[in-house]
């Protein structure tokens, strides 16, 4: 039967803050005196998706973690949702709540928003750490089963027709498992705490027809600036911070040669490829993906003035 025993407290603490609407975050905790790094999700994900990562960094940097308007516990409300209204939402937080130049961390949509924010807004960010970043790559042949996902949500009505049957069809648990597949982890692999708190934020949610909404417009928001990506190529060309790629060889919805490729175009980024990681690996392999980050920091960044 597909119940899970109720969750227990996640890492860190919970808050939510007033940027014209709820936003909650999660603050881990850390050093005054260390960086301060904000950890942004991707497409449908959440604070939850960086609950084995922040506890292995929060020793050495300050720590928090969004939730986007309309995913996790930011209930939409009438905010538009679209990647540049995220990008606004996340230029509030770090000058409302964080008040200090930040070192963004973005997976998936997450570092699509947290690229875009360092370029409109270079004095917020002291560094630029992306794991599997929605980026425009060669052309290529998209996983078939990514590829007709994204097909049926780019399309008006037939997005959410698929989202509601999906939903009616479906359960929590069911949900969350099959999504952590699509993002290559193995679910039966993950702390039992991890899936649980996962399946129980399904069920907070208050406004689930407005989630649906702003998933939507954001997906679709995405995929715009993935089909013509001049302008996001060139708020890439203008980042002057220390930057981090990270990408997983196996990752179905952001494909490695798309990583290579920009890793290509940006030789003063470092970049870092982990062979047999899907798309989120902060929850797969946290434990390399806080070495790396770490390492990074204390030679990148923390010898660096803040901005």
């Amino acid at each position: 039967m597909d119940e899970a025993v109720p969750p227990g407290p996640g890492p860190g603490t919970s808050r939510t803050v007033d940027l014209g609407g709820p936003v909650h975050y999660v603050d881990f905790g850390g050093p005054d005196d260390g960086p301060t790094v904000v950890l942004v999700h991707g497409l449908g994900g959440s604070h939850l998706n960086w609950d084995l990562l922040a506890p292995l960094i929060c020793e050495q940097a300050r720590v928090l973690a969004i939730d986007l308007p309309g995913f996790g516990l930011s209930e939409p409300g009438d905010r538009r949702t679209t990647v540049h209204d995220n990008v606004r939402v996340l230029d509030r937080f770090l000058s409302e709540v964080v008040g200090t130049p930040a070192v963004l961390v973005g997976n998936s949509m997450g570092g699509m928003i947290s690229i875009l924010q360092t370029a409109a807004s270079p004095d917020s960010v002291r560094g630029l750490v992306l794991l599997d970043a929605a980026v425009p790559g060669p052309r290529r042949a998209l996983d078939p089963l990514v590829a007709a996902m994204f097909a049926l949500y780019a399309v008006p009505k037939v997005g959410e027709r698929v989202l509601l049957i999906r939903r009616k069809r479906s359960t929590p648990l069911r949900t969350v498992r099959e999504t952590l597949r699509l993002c290559g982890v193995d679910p039966d692999t993950l702390p039992a705490g991890v899936i649980d708190r996962s399946v129980a934020l399904v069920g907070q949610r208050r406004d689930v027809v407005g989630m649906d909404k702003a998933f939507l417009s954001a997906a679709r928001s995405l995929l715009r600036l993935l089909v013509d990506p001049r302008r996001y190529r060139a708020a890439m060309a203008s980042i002057r911070v220390p930057v981090l790629m990270v990408q997983g060889d196996v990752d179905r919805l952001v494909p490695v040669a798309a990583a290579r490729d920009i890793a290509g175009r940006h030789p003063d980024w470092q970049y870092v490829e982990l062979a047999g990681v899907g798309h989120v690996p902060q929850l797969q392999v946290p434990d390399r993906v806080a070495s790396e980050l770490l390492s990074w920091l204390e030679t990148a960044v923390s010898r660096r003035s803040p901005a």
